[in-house]
């Protein structure tokens, strides 16, 4: 990775669930890497989430206890955005807000080289709005990974209105050497994946709502029916009732289509804080 135009250094905005995932593929696919919480138990947090990923791959076979050594030896976690002065590209994987998003990147425009690549991860955000708040619009674009990262294979890339094609190429390859399978998507609220997703969930609570069956036979029905790997409810939970909630009305506000209107008993779950896995307790109990 000599070429100037290539991605050497990786900084990742958030150590959470999302951002450890990210970057951990990185730190695995050789890219030196540097995450960045809001404070040094945030960032412990992650790494350890990390650590204990990797520990269960060597226990597993799948990778050795060297292979194992010399990812970690590649991340690099932070409290302040300095350190992100080295990096190539950056993936902000933050919560899912426009003002926090935009005021993370501001943070970020002093401090690395104007040549540096901006992504979000966000998954219902316009990028071209993201874009227009940041000196680098052209240098923008949308990176959508999957949960758990490591695990999922897709990853969708996003261009924004003024996102040149030098930008979307260098991301269309960076997704590819993490080992994923990057698709196109426009930037419109769900990209491709939400898009169809989204209205799928939302007509399965519609259905429960209505009598169509119960939560297990709709589970079952769809898992052993269709293949899905899991049903409606059961990946509702481990999506998070808040974010599917969040994303749907993003949806709606843009195409103001009732097949985006969360229905009544996700917004009740929601306000009653049954968010699924997250909380220990949404449509199953935990």
């Amino acid at each position: 990775m000599a070429d100037d135009t290539q991605v050497q250094v990786v900084g990742v905005l958030g150590c959470g669930l999302m951002g450890s995932g990210i970057a951990q593929v990185c730190a695995q696919a050789g890219y030196r890497t540097i995450v960045r919480e809001v404070d040094q138990a945030a960032v412990d947090a992650g790494l350890d989430r990390i650590g204990r990923f990797l520990q269960s791959g060597v226990e597993r076979g799948k990778l050795t206890a060297e292979d194992r050594e010399e990812v970690l030896g590649r991340l690099t976690g932070t409290t302040t955005v300095e350190p992100f002065a080295e990096s190539d590209l950056v993936i902000e994987a933050i919560v899912e807000n426009v003002e926090a998003k935009q005021v993370a990147f501001a943070e970020l425009e002093p401090v690395v080289k104007p040549e540096t690549i901006f992504c979000s991860n966000t998954s219902s955000v316009c990028i071209t709005e993201l874009a227009a708040a940041t000196t680098r619009p052209d240098k923008f674009i949308g990176l959508h990974f999957f949960s758990p990262v490591p695990v999922m294979g897709l990853v969708e890339v996003i261009r924004g209105l003024s996102t040149v094609d030098t930008t979307y190429e260098r991301v269309f390859e960076f997704a590819q050497a993490l080992g994923k399978k990057p698709v196109s998507a426009p930037d419109q609220p769900g990209f491709i994946v939400n898009r169809l997703l989204i209205p799928y969930l939302l007509s399965a609570v519609r259905a429960y709502e209505s009598g169509c069956g119960s939560l297990e036979d709709i589970d079952t029905a769809m898992s052993m029916g269709c293949g899905h790997p899991m049903g409606p409810f059961t990946l509702l939970d481990f999506v998070g009732l808040d974010t599917t909630y969040y994303i749907a009305n993003i949806m709606y506000e843009e195409f103001r289509d009732s097949a985006y209107a969360p229905p009544p008993l996700l917004k009740r779950m929601v306000l009653a804080g049954r968010l699924g896995r997250k909380s220990g307790y949404g449509f199953y109990q935990y």
